[in-house]
């Protein structure tokens, strides 16, 4: 039984975002506390006592106190059912939370080379010693299955893919330290469980779909998929920033080249939105966008949400 817990469905700053008073932020401080939501990253599990994080968010020690599932054993001085963290990307919101797991209990971090170079140029994470923490690099199109904290299977296969996207944005005008040839900044997941073949696609970056992307994601019985903003120039036209969804590296939810249009009439079974912006009205259930959303078939979650496959 493969079991997926949302631990955060927003964006970069969370909702809300500490420094914002646009209409979501200030709903959800007010009279909405529901929209309230911890930055994006999902656990998933095979047997219900070992974990593995897509992506750590700035926001992980929260979600993990928010999480039963994933508390120490009872009875144990130090554990966590933690058994490693697979890094999509190397952006600030799926990093971060790694210097929250720095008091010494193994695990295994997965990321492509090129994230795992951003980790090893940045010295405040050698907190995580490589003595307790092993960094395991994965490469595009090649399935891996992530180990339990003996070294045997997990019983996950994972297969990591280039979607379009583009380098963490506090490395523009710099040299990647990983150089900047090939892909690799920006990964899809297929999930698998290999005892019952279920499986699901997890995308939390994307600057567009695809021919690829849409053959791969065909007939998929879950999808959870980049829904940064609602569209490409919605915090330019809110007054919140200076940059596009595309000049972030995410598609929009709407329009003719939208990930609800693109994604539409694949047979997919359940689609789900994550990394949801602060900007995006589709946060409010009563607005006309979050309507269309529902009426393509799209759910936007809320944090501790499980899904059993």
């Amino acid at each position: 039984m493969l079991r997926v817990v949302v631990l955060g469905a927003a964006a970069g700053g969370g909702v809300p975002q500490w420094n914002c008073g646009c209409a979501v932020c200030l709903a959800a401080r007010t009279e909405h506390p529901e929209l309230q939501s911890t930055q994006a990253s999902i656990a998933i599990s095979a047997d219900g006592e070992h974990w593995f994080l897509i992506n750590a968010s700035p926001d992980l020690r929260q979600q993990l106190i928010a999480t039963p599932q994933l508390h120490p054993k009872a009875g144990k001085l130090r554990h966590s059912p933690i058994s490693g963290v697979i890094l999509t990307n190397g952006e600030i919101d799926a990093v971060a939370g790694l210097l929250s797991m720095r008091e010494g209990w193994p695990f295994t971090i997965y990321a492509h080379r090129k994230v795992l170079a951003i980790l090893k140029a940045n010295s405040i994470f050698n907190v995580l010693s490589e003595k307790n923490v092993r960094r395991a690099p994965i490469d595009a199109d090649k399935t891996f299955v992530p180990a339990l904290p003996d070294g045997s299977p997990s019983g996950i296969e994972i297969l990591p893919f280039a979607v379009p996207g583009k380098s963490a944005w506090y490395l523009e005008g710099q040299v990647h330290p990983a150089g900047d040839n090939g892909a690799g900044d920006t990964l899809g997941l297929r999930i698998l469980e290999k005892a019952t073949g279920k499986y699901f696609y997890f995308l939390a970056a994307c600057a567009e779909v695809t021919d690829d992307l849409r053959s791969r994601l065909a007939g998929a019985p879950l999808v959870f998929f980049d829904g940064t903003v609602w569209r490409d120039d919605e915090l330019i036209a809110a007054g919140l920033g200076n940059k596009t969804g595309q000049g972030m590296g995410h598609i929009a939810m709407s329009g003719d080249t939208g990930a609800i249009e693109a994604l539409a009439g694949l047979n997919i079974g359940r689609k789900i939105f994550l990394h949801v912006n602060n900007s995006n009205p589709a946060l409010l259930r009563a607005s006309p966008e979050r309507k269309i959303a529902e009426r393509a078939g799209w759910q936007i979650p809320a944090d501790g949400m499980e899904i059993t496959l």
